[in-house]
This record gives structure tokens, C-alpha cells and sequence, in this order.
């Protein structure tokens, strides 16, 4: 079958880009694309044949190398609001590498359920077909296991992967980020993107958006034990918060959702399919980006794979890499930039030495606390198989129903101890059992709550396992490394039995699960935390942003690659540390801000913004 990809690439010449003329080094790497059907082409082949048609004049087989304004790796949560944004400048052209496939089947929403139906969310986190599939190293303190880290790999990365939870972090987060050497990217400057990229159902006010891309629900369902979750939180003494994303995060209530008219929206759904239409902007899938080719100090373009081929294509103004905090570091080290000691064994030539490339991994870890229900009011019978043949006939045909929501609908935050300043601990209710990711059935009628503390001391690193783009990087995050985050996961457990113990849980409290009733001593939870955690899938902070002064510091506060030119990372990868809560909307956010940057515009502020202060801090309850 014919492939019509490189017309596309090329119709981006009749917008600005210009064949750039330029003899570069070998790369390496393979890829497994294959044709898509003509149906799924991008629109505008037309245009961009006859464009390809004027650019075969050339001779050289290097003149006929592709170039674009700006060359993004990644369509993820950060890459696509950039492809949206920077192709609105229609004198622009935007070439979009995604190493996944499309987030559609055939042009169709219902054939990719499993993407698109919130409730089917563990389908994709347990198959590598839309994911890369990462695992960590042995973790000495969680007894040698090895964690799973399940990372996007479709149009919308993570967030065609993620549980759709909506929760941009405490204000607090930010004005921290700016005293860590992230000048302009405190909460007065961050919130007004926030609201930019959103549209909430309930409304436009200081704190939500009402007219951005990105629409954000709260939940439908009512279920009985999200109320009695949030009841009993008020029992043992934490305040309703009516918006953790507004005024006051801190506080147990219904959570905000990624999800829209009963899908998931991704910000493939967002931003990037409705304006695939735009004649400057080239989408392309099944591309792995294999390096970044440099002249000097300036990044002048990507080599990957496509189709089994080695390609190039150059970058007029910047190239930005999206992919990640796994991929970003890794295809900066991959290209020469990085730590020194560690690219050259590998025999990769240095670019630029910067050891802060892959250091700084932080992320959320979090177990589950489990009782049983006494009442057959839980998802275990919409997990039985003619169930779940009604349910998904419900949401196939009217996009309604069990199927329309990830049912992570209440949650909330609280401060663990006395001294906090704010919340430093997260819930997210579930009124279902899940076992090893979801890999697992459900065994009964169950609850849970996933409970984990937001602001872990322990530190990681990633670093290169070769030179072979296709071998998985090394990934250690020393999870439970210091004290600190030991007696914080043990608090976890003991407030969460405690929310668990009140009135409003005794019309449903069967016996505990997990950790048992055999768990009661701090070494006993201690074990429990070792051997049950795991990721909540927030991986971030391997391409530090700070101050150029800051020697662990990967990107400048304008997301630019230190000591280099052409090249920046905008993704979870930049934040200066992990946020108080979860990364999908802060890493939208930080998009939208960089987008502003790169195209030469003022920034957004808003300030003296209220937030939420607790009366004291001895103590919240």
C-alpha cells in the first residue's frame, strides 16, 4: 500500500518551512510502523502532494530533507497543547513525531473503548500495545521488588492512559518551584493557565476556566460510598472542600475529571484532533525518535525511524522534546547531552555535560487499604462478564452509564502531622476492589482508598542502559530510602483505618482486607507499606528546571536546554519537584505557559490569588 506520510511532511513547505540543506551523521534504531488505511490519511494530502511535487526538483538527497519551524517529539499530554498552540501562528509549521499509533481506530471512537471508555482505564495500563511499559530497577526497601511503571504511547500519551483525575496541586507547589530557581513559574503566573486550558461544566470563576479546550466534570454516579467516604472524613475531623482545585485543596470532597459527555478527554481530544485540519500542522505516528542532531551547540533537527527507515528532518527555529520524564532525559542522553562520565563507556560523543540529565526522579507512591462491603453495592457484579456486556452496550451506544466514568469520583487532602503547612497526604476513593494494577479480578464486594504522601524525600535517577534507543533506560527511584517517608507511609495507614472506623461507614464495613487484622504494630505496617506500595504513576523532575547557577538544573525557567541552542523540554520532566498531586493537569498547564514563551508573548499573572491558610497548625483534625 502506498504511503502517503511523506506528502504530508512535505505540504508543510507552502507555510514558511524551507528545505534546509545540510549533511548529517549516521543514526541507528528500527521501527515496526505500519500503513495506515486511506481513510485514516491526514487531511490536506492533496495540498501537501503538490507541495512534495515542487520540493522533487531538487538533485541532492539531502536537499530534500524536510523542515519545519518546530520539530515536537511526543504527543502526550505536554506535545499536544504544544502542536495546538504553536500551529496557531499560521506563518508557522509544526511536524508533530508520536513513537505510538493514533488514539481512533478507523476514524472511530467506539472501536478504541479501551481507550476511550473511562471505566475500561486498566485495559491499556496492563497492555503495551498503547504503552512503553517501563519496570523499575530491584527496590532494596520495598523488599528487592520490582515496580511496574506503565507510561503513554499513543496520541495523548499518558493522558489516553491515565484515571482521569483532575487535580492541578496546592498553590504552594508553585511559589516553591520559583524559590527552587523556576523564576515566573510561581502559582500567580501558573493559575491563569490553568484556567486557560480548561473548561469546567460548573462554570467560570477565579479558579476554573469555562472556555479553554480541556473539559473537566465531576462525577455523575452519587454512589453511596463516596458519600460515606466523604461523611466519615468529616467525622474524624477533616473540613468539605467543595473545589480542591480552587480556594481550598485541603479537605475531603467530589474530585474533577478529565472526562466529557461520558469519554475520556485526552488532550488528543482537546487539542489535537479538532485542528488536524490546519495546513502548518503535520501529525505523524509510529515514529521513534532515535537522536538530536546538533551543529555545535544548536539542535538542527531529529533522526528516527518510520517504516523500517531511517529518516531525518530538520527544525527551523526550535526542537522540543515532549516525551516525558522517561524519554525526554533519555533521548537527551542519547544525543550527547547529559552526564559525560556516563554517555562516553557508551561510546556516544558529548554534546554537552550536564549531570542533572536523569537525576531528580521523583515520584507518588501509594498502597491501597481495603474493607469489605456488607452490601452488594460495589463494582465487583459490574465486573462479571454479561454485566459488563450491558455496561459496555450502554456506553457504545449512548456513551452513558457505568462505562462513562472512571469512578474515582471523591477523594480529598490532608495534613498528616502536626507542623504542615499544607496538605501532605492524598486520597482517592473507590467503591470496587483492585488487585496488582488491575491485572487481578476483584475477589469480592469491596472498598478502597488509595492513600499515599505527596512529597516523598527519597530520590531517584535514571540513566542509559546502551546506546540502543529501543533498550529500556535504567530506572531507579529508591522508593522509602529515607526515615522520613517510612513513619509518613505509616501515618497513611493509620489515618486511613481511622476514616474508615467512623459512623458513616457502618452500614457497609464488612471485615478489613488490607493490611488485615493482623497488622496492627508500626514494624508490622512498616512490612505492609514494603511489601503492598506502588507507583501511583507520577513519574517527574529528571530535567530540573532552575537557574543556570543550579548545577542539578537540565533547563533554564524559559524551558531551554542550558548551554545549548534549538532545543527545549516541555513535559513532567521540568518541574523543579513533584507537585501535591497528580501530573496530568500541571503538565497541561506548563505547556500552555511554555507555548506563551516560545512564541514571544507576555505572561499571563493573576495575582494575589487567595488560597486557603489552616487556622493552625498543631493539628487538622
Amino acid at each position: 500500500m502506498l504511503c502517503l506520510a511523506p506528502l504530508a511532511r512535505a505540504g508543510a513547505h507552502l507555510m514558511g518551512a524551507r528545505i534546509t540543506r545540510r549533511v548529517l551523521g549516521d543514526g541507528r534504531g528500527i521501527c515496526t510502523w505500519l500503513p495506515s488505511l486511506f481513510s485514516a490519511l491526514p487531511r490536506g494530502a492533496t495540498f501537501n502532494a503538490r507541495s512534495a511535487r515542487h520540493s522533487s526538483a531538487s538533485t541532492a538527497a539531502n536537499q530534500n530533507t524536510p523542515s519545519y519551524s518546530y520539530v515536537i517529539v511526543g504527543a502526550g499530554s505536554a506535545g499536544c497543547v504544544l502542536a495546538n498552540r504553536l500551529s496557531e501562528d499560521a506563518h508557522e509549521s509544526v511536524l508533530l513525531l508520536e513513537a505510538g499509533p493514533k488514539d481512533m481506530l478507523l476514524g472511530s471512537v467506539r472501536l478504541s473503548w479501551k481507550i476511550h471508555m473511562p471505566a475500561a482505564l486498566t485495559y491499556n495500563l496492563c497492555d503495551d500495545k498503547y504503552n512503553w511499559h517501563y519496570h523499575t530497577l530491584p527496590q532494596a526497601h520495598m523488599d528487592e521488588r520490582v515496580m511496574y511503571w506503565p507510561r503513554g504511547r499513543v496520541w495523548g500519551g499518558s493522558s489516553s492512559l491515565n484515571a482521569m483525575v483532575y487535580i492541578r496541586g496546592h498553590a504552594e507547589d508553585y511559589d516553591r518551584w520559583q524559590r527552587e530557581g523556576a523564576q515566573g513559574w510561581d502559582y500567580q503566573h501558573c493559575l491563569p493557565y490553568f484556567r486557560k486550558a480548561q473548561s469546567h461544566e460548573l462554570g467560570e470563576d477565579r479558579y476554573r476556566g469555562g472556555s479553554g479546550p480541556l473539559r473537566v466534570s465531576r462525577g455523575k454516579t452519587n454512589h453511596p460510598l463516596h458519600q460515606a467516604f466523604i461523611e466519615a472524613g468529616q467525622q474524624a475531623g477533616y473540613p468539605f472542600t467543595q473545589d480542591m482545585n480552587g480556594l481550598q485543596q485541603e479537605g475531603l470532597g467530589w474530585m474533577d475529571m478529565t472526562v466529557h459527555k461520558g469519554k475520556r478527554w485526552s488532550t488528543a481530544s482537546a487539542y489535537l484532533r479538532p485542528v488536524l485540519s490546519r495546513p502548518n500542522l503535520t501529525a505523524e505516528v509510529r515514529c521513534l525518535t532515535t537522536r538530536v542532531l546538533f551543529e555545535g551547540k544548536r539542535a538542527v533537527g531529529v533522526e528516527y525511524t518510520q517504516n523500517g527507515q531511517k529518516k531525518k528532518v530538520f527544525a527551523d527555529k526550535e526542537v522540543i522534546l515532549s516525551g516525558g520524564a522517561i524519554n525526554s532525559p533519555q533521548l537527551l542522553m542519547l544525543s550527547g547531552v547529559g552526564n559525560a562520565n556516563d554517555l562516553k563507556p557508551f561510546g556516544i560523543p558529548v554534546v554537552q555535560h550536564l549531570p542533572g540529565v536523569g537525576s531528580n526522579l521523583q515520584d507518588h507512591l501509594e498502597l491501597y487499604v481495603q474493607q469489605q462491603c456488607s452490601q452488594p453495592i460495589t463494582l465487583y457484579k459490574a465486573q462479571k462478564p454479561h454485566h459488563m456486556i450491558k455496561i459496555g452496550l450502554e456506553w457504545l451506544s449512548m456513551f452513558t452509564g457505568y462505562g462513562a466514568t472512571a469512578h474515582l469520583e471523591s477523594g480529598g487532602f490532608i495534613r498528616g502531622r502536626p507542623g504542615v503547612t499544607h496538605p501532605d497526604i492524598q486520597f482517592h476513593f473507590l467503591p470496587s476492589q483492585v488487585i496488582d494494577h488491575g491485572r487481578v479480578p476483584s475477589k469480592m464486594e469491596a472498598y478502597q482508598v488509595h492513600v499515599g504522601p505527596m512529597r516523598s524525600t527519597s530520590v531517584g535517577w535514571m540513566k542509559l542502559k546502551s546506546a540502543n534507543p529501543l533498550d529500556h533506560p535504567i530506572i531507579q527511584p529508591n522508593y522509602l530510602s529515607t526515615e522520613v517517608d517510612v513513619s509518613e507511609f505509616r501515618q497513611c495507614v493509620k489515618l486511613s483505618r481511622e476514616i474508615f472506623a467512623q459512623q458513616a461507614f457502618q452500614p457497609y464495613r464488612g471485615p478489613e482486607l488490607q493490611p488485615g487484622p493482623g497488622v496492627q504494630t508500626d514494624a508490622e505496617i512498616d512490612a505492609f507499606v514494603r511489601r503492598k506500595a506502588d507507583s501511583a504513576y507520577h513519574p517527574s523532575c529528571t530535567c530540573k528546571m532552575g537557574a543556570p547557577s543550579d548545577p542539578a538544573a537540565v533547563v533554564d525557567p524559559d524551558a531551554r536546554v542550558l548551554g545549548l541552542e534549538g532545543i527545549r523540554v516541555v513535559d513532567a520532566s521540568i518541574m523543579p519537584s513533584v507537585v501535591s498531586g497528580n501530573l496530568n493537569a500541571p503538565t497541561i498547564m506548563m505547556a500552555e505557559k511554555a507555548a506563551d514563551v516560545i512564541r514571544g508573548r507576555p505572561a499571563l499573572v493573576d495575582p494575589g490569588v487567595p488560597v486557603y491558610r489552616p487556622a493552625t497548625l498543631e493539628t487538622q483534625r
